[in-house]
């Protein structure tokens, strides 16, 4: 059995949610936060999908000014092409295009003020256009990278790998609250699967690693040591025992949690939960 990525950090999260939703196919009622989640997890993808061809079309030494409107105009446009594919989405929450557009637009002007200043000081420093400049730019993005390991029984999709000339360092993107200090638990387990599916498909030793919080504009390093890749090879252990099993863990005790969970309606009703559990034991 694989397990996924998103399924460690949610036993994690909430033991009897992913029972809920993994084991007796509870589905969660969708959230306005997650889906304007998704939006700019979708959005920063088709980003570093275009960047390659937006390097190689830079036949001309630009100016900062040039250069960084070139990119808002082009995020810009990917952006507003994200909202319209995710209309029924948006409708089914009643949010309003124009308006997500605008909260979330200042994120990406942002990052391509970041991106076109990074390219600027790089081609005034190595005096390189169009593929030269790209095939010497460090360091390149990937995103949404998928990977399945039958080894270390996980399966997950890797929002971003920085591709440096020696090294790999993957990338977690976030959106909402950032702790005070570190990343978290899930965050963590999230990052150290990828260095470790990393690690097996490309041959190589993954360090450290990234959790961006979006909301902060902050990046924060993860180590990959040896205790983290222990307590993964533990977790998927639990996991794939809760996944078997017939016994519904107990309330996470978390009123915080719960209060945003959109399972909280069905999650204490007993009678239903033990209906379907019958259903999954009879079949």
């Amino acid at each position: 059995m694989l397990i996924s990525v998103t399924t460690l950090s949610g036993y994690l999260y909430c033991q009897r949610k992913l029972f809920l939703t993994n084991v007796l196919g509870l589905v969660e009622i969708p959230k306005e936060v997650l889906v304007k989640g998704s939006l700019r997890h979708e959005t920063y993808d088709n980003i570093n999908k275009i960047e390659e061809e937006l390097v190689k079309s830079i036949t001309k030494k630009p100016t900062l000014a040039a250069l960084t409107k070139k990119y808002k105009t082009k995020y810009t446009e990917i952006l507003k092409n994200a909202i319209e594919s995710y209309a029924g989405r948006l409708n089914e929450l009643n949010l309003d295009q124009s308006e997500t557009f605008n909260k979330i637009l200042p994120y990406f002007v942002k990052e391509s003020q970041i991106r076109s200043l990074n390219l600027f000081n790089f081609i005034e420093k190595e005096n390189l256009l169009g593929e030269e400049l790209w095939q010497k730019l460090t360091p390149k993005i990937r995103s949404e990278i998928k990977i399945i390991s039958k080894n270390l029984k996980l399966k997950g999709i890797i929002d971003q790998i920085e591709v440096w000339d020696n090294r790999l360092v993957p990338v977690e993107l976030k959106t909402g609250k950032m702790p005070y200090d570190g990343v978290w638990p899930g965050h963590r387990i999230q990052l150290g699967c990828y260095a470790l599916l990393l690690e097996e498909k490309y041959n190589s030793n993954i360090r450290y690693g990234y959790v961006h919080y979006l909301d902060h504009e902050e990046k924060r390093v993860i180590s990959i040591n040896q205790f983290l890749r222990q307590e993964i090879n533990d977790l998927v252990k639990k996991v794939q025992a809760l996944m078997v099993s017939k016994e519904v863990p107990a309330l996470c005790g978390n009123e915080n949690k719960c209060r945003a969970c959109g399972l909280k309606d069905t999650c204490s009703n007993n009678t239903l939960i033990q209906n379907k559990l019958k259903e999954i034991i009879t079949n």
